[in-house]
């Protein structure tokens, strides 16, 4: 405990954040100088590097992540590969920015999300709720003999809420201004965004998943090209394509989860592999080419977005910032404007900030957070009973 102590006294500290996201393409990890905590907080980037899966593991993690593969043989040997991972990867970074292992003072881990399930499901006569997020973090400690926190979102989930979003807490320490409302979306895997009311409070902040981001996209990609393209580089692939509105409908018409109010959180259990052959199947019968399947996707993206915003907003939202992989997709970012005329739409790099490294800064901030023994979620972005800090913490 006196560890524990000594670490938040500190007024800077250096910290590693590292996440995993629901693209599954690598581990991102960011070197950060913290100054304070809570509203306090002051950040500085120092670093960030991205390390990628090597394609027969993320087809595996991928594979795992449908939730009918793999045993506990099989998670075990996956958790402790990934963390070795998350120790490379933190590696590098310290190489990169020429920083000794031991200057570290913190590390926050999000490890990578294997299966979510924010709603119950019937489970030897319960309604189970859960999530597991894979990535030993004990690797971690022991190799940069630093306190490092990790698996975040079961907390929240013991406290009623849904486990995500979880960024949002950093946007609100982050981004709030006092006389703009402001929007943060990052586009992922799955599309999250962040609304801040001009001048709010922590209990005027709306977040949720929005619906696919990349993933859809991501997969589409994959398979046209036989597995030598991860993502539509620049939207390039889909600006060949033609958007077809009848399935522009269709996919709007079957998707339930859009219509849900918030909190609300989704991922590749919804708009997995499962989800894009019926996409196919839709599309084949329709006579669309695969262009056209495209460009109906990365429209669909967007069309999320619209109605997120129009749908659960309770506020006009001045200005959209959008970060995270798909902020590099023109088509996709050029769409998100076209349909909310009204909202001046930035990246993370117009502001001077890094799109890649938002989550895991976030990671970095929600670990400070927990050392210093604050409330680190939003209770309108997860739904919980009541904040809590989040965070198992290694010594």
């Amino acid at each position: 405990m006196r560890r524990v102590e000594a670490l938040a006294s500190k007024e800077e500290k250096l910290v590693i954040g590292l996440m995993s996201g629901t693209s599954c393409d690598g581990i991102d990890a960011s070197l950060v100088r913290l100054h304070g905590n809570g509203l306090a907080t002051r950040v500085e980037e120092l670093g960030f590097v991205s390390l990628p899966y090597e394609p027969s593991f993320r087809k595996r993690l991928l594979l795992l992540s449908q939730g009918k593969s793999g045993g506990s043989e099989e998670l075990c040997l996956a958790s402790f590969r990934l963390g070795e991972l998350f120790v490379e990867a933190a590696k590098q970074l310290c190489e990169k920015t020429s920083t000794p292992y031991s200057a570290i003072d913190l590390i926050g881990s999000h490890g990578h999300t294997l299966y979510h399930i924010p709603r119950g499901q019937e489970y030897f006569g319960s309604q189970v709720r859960g999530t597991l997020q894979v990535g030993e973090a004990s690797l971690l400690a022991e190799e940069f003999r630093c306190t490092t926190v990790s698996d975040f979102r079961v907390r929240d989930m013991a406290a009623g809420g849904q486990g995500a979003p979880l960024v949002p807490y950093t946007d609100y320490l982050l981004f709030r201004q006092d006389s703009i409302s402001v929007a943060l979306l990052n586009l992922g895997g799955v599309g999250n965004i962040t609304i801040l009311p001009k001048a709010c409070t922590p209990e005027e902040v709306v977040a949720f998943d929005t619906g696919p981001g990349n993933m859809v996209i991501d997969e589409l990609i994959y398979r046209f090209s036989e597995g030598r393209s991860l993502f539509d580089e620049g939207g390039k692939t889909a600006s060949k394509g033609i958007v077809n509105f009848a399935l522009l409908a269709w996919m709007e018409g079957e998707d339930e989860y859009l219509r849900l109010p918030p909190p609300k959180t989704t991922g590749r259990e919804r708009y997995g592999s499962h989800y894009v052959d019926a996409l196919q199947r839709q599309a084949m019968s329709m006579g669309l080419s695969l262009l056209d399947l495209l460009a109906t996707a990365t429209e669909y993206t967007a069309l999320c977005v619209q109605r997120s915003v129009e749908l659960f907003s309770s506020v006009p939202i001045d200005q959209l910032i959008v970060s995270g992989g798909g902020s590099h997709n023109m088509i996709l970012v050029r769409a998100i404007g076209r349909l909310l005329p009204s909202v001046e739409v930035l990246t993370q790099e117009g502001l001077g900030h890094n799109s890649d490294s938002k989550e895991a800064v976030a990671f970095a901030i929600l670990a400070n957070e927990a050392v210093c023994g604050r409330e680190n979620t939003l209770v309108k972005a997860t739904g919980a009973s009541h904040a809590v800090v989040m965070g198992k913490i290694i010594l």
